[in-house]
């Protein structure tokens, strides 16, 4: 199959450039082309009595030196692989034994119904719904409410297909997110710095790419994805 997921955490994320995912704003990828331009409108103004203070990260990939690039990526490299004190690296015994209980999802008629029909969130959990061409579901996420820093990818038939870990300091930004297979093989790393920007590494550590906003670019500046619901 194709690209299947993108993750951009903000309230059940998930990216994913080939193998990428996490939660809070779950969508497919049919809705994400290369080097589309997607219009992005702002939010309306709230009340002053609603307003919240939030931290802005300046970006500016697009104008500092290809040297001050590679220094990024280094930096942000090293404190995934090398400073995360989260685990990063799982035996397939290791990660059996720590997520045994998710491996088949027992209610999967009852989650497929829910997302199926567009429920994203209920007492429990919260949901979202992967479909093939709009209208067939091949897959859905849970993340729990009791277990939050974990998501859960499942086929339609309840069968686990992805996990996520965020580190402890998720959902307070910067944080990180690791997804790995079923067998526990890491598949991509992601350094959340805000709700704006992260910074993507597959499983070897090579750098995919860091979102600012709805546009993915590559270590030249290049856009090389976009995604339409940031």
């Amino acid at each position: 199959m194709k690209k299947f997921f993108a993750i951009m955490f903000t309230l059940f994320v998930c990216v994913s450039v080939n193998k990428v995912c996490a939660v809070e704003e779950i969508y497919s990828l049919d809705d994400v082309k290369p080097n589309q331009n997607i219009e992005v409108k702002s939010d309306e103004q709230k009340p002053t009595e609603e307003k919240v203070l939030k931290l802005e990260v300046a970006f500016d990939w697009l104008d500092i030196s290809q040297e001050q690039k590679e220094d990024l990526i280094n930096d942000y490299k090293s404190k995934l692989f090398d400073e995360n004190t989260s685990k990063v690296y799982y035996t397939k015994d290791e990660f059996k034994k720590t997520f045994a209980e998710y491996f088949k999802d027992k209610d999967y008629k009852h989650h497929y119904l829910l997302t199926n029909n567009g429920v994203t969130e209920d007492e429990d959990a919260k949901y979202c719904a992967f479909f093939y061409k709009r209208n067939t579901l091949v897959m859905y996420a849970i993340q729990y409410k009791n277990n939050p820093k974990n998501a859960f990818y499942y086929t339609a038939f309840g069968k686990m297909y992805y996990t996520d870990v965020m580190s402890d300091e998720y959902p307070n930004f910067p944080y990180t997110s690791m997804q790995y297979d079923r067998k526990g093989r890491l598949k991509s790393a992601i350094y959340f710095v805000s709700k704006d920007i992260q910074y993507m590494f597959g499983p070897d550590k090579e750098f995919q790419g860091v979102w600012y906003k709805d546009k993915m670019y590559d270590k030249n500046g290049k856009t090389v994805l976009t995604r339409s619901n940031w």
